[in-house]
């Protein structure tokens, strides 16, 4: 019983802690940030085959864990809704509906899923404990590659869709959980700082 209600508390996310009389104005301020990160992040890449690495999947999750799972949520959804209409925001110069059909159209919808799990998950407490910050991060990446690496398998097959779209990125997916949950640890002290200033 103590679990479930636990589960049910609802902390405050590290944007509501640092600003916390935002309201619409600070959330579609912090929408459109974050969709700009985004698409800054997805132009930082190292070159791979069908489905470039970028740092998007380690912005995603620190987006769940700073803003929590609606605000996140609408987040990438603005986002998605920018590559849609068309804007340079993806990886390569690919943009569309074509674009978000191909082989990353898994990894996008994993986008969504991703951080409006590790923002449920942060607004439990999840991003001030460096262990729990690990442990949801790493729900937040595999959250990623189960549709993305699904979508792979059915154009690809499932040989080649792990073997492309998951076994290379495994070393980076374990280097970007550990900075994102020290990129949170580092926050919430900033944070934590400045409240006893």
């Amino acid at each position: 019983m103590a679990y479930a209600h636990t589960l049910s508390q609802r902390a405050a996310s590290l944007l509501e802690t640092v600003a916390p009389r935002g309201g619409l104005l600070t959330a579609a301020t912090a929408a459109v940030l974050g969709s700009l990160l985004l698409a800054a992040s997805a132009k930082v890449q190292v070159p791979f085959w069908p489905v470039p690495m970028t740092m998007q999947s380690m912005v995603v999750i620190l987006l769940g864990m700073a803003y929590g799972s609606r605000l996140a949520t609408a987040t990438v959804l603005l986002y998605l809704a920018e590559g849609l209409a068309g804007l340079p925001v993806f990886a390569g110069a690919g943009a569309g509906p074509a674009y978000m059909a191909g082989p990353t159209a898994g990894y996008l919808l994993g986008f969504v899923l991703a951080a409006g799990v590790t923002g449920w998950l942060a607004e439990r407490g999840w991003d001030r404990s460096p262990v729990k910050a690990v442990a949801a991060l790493a729900v937040g990446h595999a959250l990623l590659f189960v549709p993305g690496v699904a979508w792979m398998a059915v154009l690809f097959g499932g040989e080649k869709a792990i073997a492309l779209g998951l076994t290379p990125f495994l070393a980076a997916t374990v280097l970007k959980t550990a900075l994102g949950a020290a990129i949170m640890q580092a926050a919430w002290k900033v944070v934590a700082r400045r409240s006893q200033a």
